[in-house]
């Protein structure tokens, strides 16, 4: 597991624990609370050389949802768009999930969004 430490990234073992249920908070929801529950970046490798069990679930909301932030009953945490792999604000960000996700795709494979959303379409 790795975790954010300000300007970088620390990462830290997590062993194996009977009963214990690891949960890896997405992009999505770290946006939605502007930072406040950071997800760690993906970072999973199995050094044991034993066999190793994973099943992702990927909760998303639906394409048209408003994705709107969570309002907080303190001040907002810092603006870390410096320290983010896409280099965005999660302070500035608004739309729907789908604006999100294209957007986020497309920076990853920027021609794909011609492909997806051709503009010279009548």
């Amino acid at each position: 597991m790795a975790s954010r430490s300000g300007a970088g990234t620390a990462g830290s073992r997590s062993p194996p624990l009977p009963g214990v249920l690891v949960v890896n908070l997405g992009d999505m929801l770290d946006r939605m609370t502007a930072a406040a529950t950071a997800r760690p970046p993906h970072r999973v490798r199995n050094a044991t050389g034993g066999d190793r069990l994973s099943f992702p679930f990927f909760f998303d909301p639906a394409w048209e949802a408003k994705v709107r932030p969570v309002p907080f009953a303190d001040e907002a945490p810092p603006d870390d768009a410096g320290n983010r792999w896409d280099g965005t604000s999660v302070h500035e960000w608004h739309g729907t999930y789908g604006d999100y996700l294209i957007a986020k795709v497309t920076k990853v494979f920027p021609a794909l969004l011609d492909e997806v959303l051709p503009t010279d379409a009548p």
